[in-house]
């Protein structure tokens, strides 16, 4: 079991995990508030089956890693790793633009499908819901369990744990208990996401190059293999670098290209992560000079 990559697995786990726990608690407290409870089992019918089909897509996906030969397996690996960065971005950013309003779309998606009368429609709207957490979180996992090789059970096992921490988490919103800042929650788990999904495009590059389809910047950057090597083998400052591999994408020997996007990455997506968010009812100089008639 490798430690770094069961931790990679179980923070991105628990980041999904709460956020479609969150999702699902919303809804089934605002039916017990407004005297719905008696449709619950429609939201747990919907998310279920987002929950199973997220598992099929998952299993699929992490059946076919490693099935090729090369080079078509550092095609498929380096593709792969490259979607999961770029899902994982795309899914931290949307999750910052829609956390405030989350909570009002969901309530207001319930009392549609309360009045029109089609109670299934809760069912709908709880899938819609969780299916995106769900494949959002098959596509990661299978881009970490890319890079973790012969390791991928360990990240495999480690979203096992961190959604487990996740259903928790979600009973606990649902009684009401402030378990965890949700905002800081959200926050810190998506730095260490950008970190990892820096990780995995640093790992694509270096695939890209291995089969020649990178050409520039190839020349080792440094070399501290004798310093922090990365593999595990190579003593206790080797069990450090393996799992600095495994959350961050370290090497003790990096292409310029890699290292180079890598810090691009880093710099570019948590100065935009990090900003600060404008409210969304701001008004800007000019709305504010602008006549009401006009």
């Amino acid at each position: 079991m490798d430690f770094g990559f069961l931790t990679t697995g179980l923070l991105t786990g628990l980041r999904e995990g709460v956020e479609a726990a969150l999702i699902v608690s919303i809804i089934l407290a605002y039916l017990a508030k407004t005297g719905n409870q008696r449709h619950s089992g429609k939201i747990w019918l919907g998310a279920g089956a987002a929950i199973a089909l997220s598992v099929v897509v998952g299993l699929v996906l992490f059946s076919t890693v490693g099935g090729f030969e090369e080079p078509a397996e550092q095609i498929f690996e380096g593709f792969a790793m490259l979607t999961a960065a770029a899902v994982v971005t795309w899914m931290l950013f949307w999750m910052r633009r829609t956390a405030a309003n989350i909570k009002g779309e969901l309530q207001a998606g319930v009392d549609r499908a309360l009045m029109e009368g089609g109670v299934l429609g809760l069912g709908v709207l709880a899938f819609t819901a969780v299916i995106r957490e769900g494949i959002e979180t098959a596509l990661f996992l299978m881009g970490q369990a890319t890079a973790a090789g012969t390791q991928a059970s360990s990240t495999l096992v480690g979203a096992v744990i961190g959604l487990g921490i996740a259903v928790a988490i979600g009973y606990g919103l649902y009684r009401g208990a402030r378990v965890i800042n949700l905002r800081t929650f959200f926050t810190w788990t998506g730095v260490a996401l950008i970190f990892i999904a820096a990780g995995l495009l640093s790992h694509a590059v270096h695939e890209f190059v291995e089969i020649g389809w990178i050409g520039v910047g190839t020349s080792t950057a440094f070399d501290i293999s004798a310093i922090l090597p990365h593999d595990p083998e190579a003593g206790a400052m080797g069990v450090v670098g393996s799992i600095l591999r495994a959350l961050v994408g370290y090497t003790s020997t990096p292409e310029w290209v890699t290292l180079l996007s890598w810090l691009t990455y880093v710099v570019a997506v948590l100065a935009l992560y990090l900003r600060p968010i404008r409210p969304s009812g701001a008004r800007t100089p000019t709305q504010e000079r602008t006549p009401v008639g006009a």
